[in-house]
């Protein structure tokens, strides 16, 4: 990989678990940063820090324009106590600006109840989480019309354990379940290197943590 690994949402979640995946295995990582609280910690790892809004686009264009780029992985969700989401706006935005800087894949990662895995989920679940899945949902379509190649992963309901190493990705959007957050990081990175997965959407699960035990057509691990 000729350029480094830019990556927004590395300052909490499953960010920080790709974040600290990368360094162990010598990839440059560039972490945009909304605000300077996980700096010190991200940069202490050997990970380059730069500020920036996902909100603003000329902050993320211009972040993600001042180094060589290969890939962006984007974990960008959530609002700040005032303000707007940045599920799709704040995508778009990192999308837009990936096109500019010619980047060879965009990696991001949304959640089980985006576009056609709304079967996966209860209606009270669904409910639940309406309007978040609507905005994950138009930042996956603005990625995939982008012309960008792309890896869209969805997981399943993130635990805060250790991981089990079960992890799977298939392209069944029907089945639901939980992953750890570790778990989904690993999959994350072994994607950056995977021409399998290119322009694929995804389901993230525990193949031992399925809301029902079935089989399921695995596309990675083969």
């Amino acid at each position: 990989m000729s350029g480094a690994v830019f990556l927004a949402g590395a300052s909490r979640g499953v960010g920080r678990e790709i974040a600290q995946r990368l360094v162990k295995q010598s990839q440059p990582v560039v972490a945009l940063l909304r605000s300077p609280d996980a700096q010190a910690q991200l940069e202490v790892l050997g990970i380059t820090t730069v500020m920036g809004d996902a909100l603003n686009p000329s902050e993320v264009e211009a972040a993600l324009l001042r180094q060589p780029v290969s890939v962006v992985i984007s974990t960008v969700g959530g609002k700040p106590q005032e303000g707007q989401r940045s599920d799709y706006l704040g995508n778009k935005n990192l999308i837009d600006a990936a096109v500019k800087a010619g980047v060879k894949k965009f990696i991001l990662v949304t959640s089980i109840g985006a576009g056609r895995s709304r079967v996966a989920l209860p209606p009270h679940v669904l409910e639940a989480l309406g309007a978040v899945l609507v905005e994950k949902e138009q930042a996956e379509k603005h990625l995939i019309d982008s012309g960008l190649t792309y890896t869209i992963i969805r997981p399943g309901g993130l635990l805060s354990e250790p991981p089990t190493g079960a992890g799977i990705l298939t392209e069944d959007n029907t089945i639901a379940g939980s992953i750890t957050r570790a778990d989904v990081a690993e999959l994350v990175c072994q994607c950056l290197s995977s021409d399998r997965v290119n322009n694929c959407v995804l389901s993230a699960l525990d193949r031992q943590k399925l809301s029902v035990q079935r089989e399921i057509v695995v596309v990675y691990p083969d």
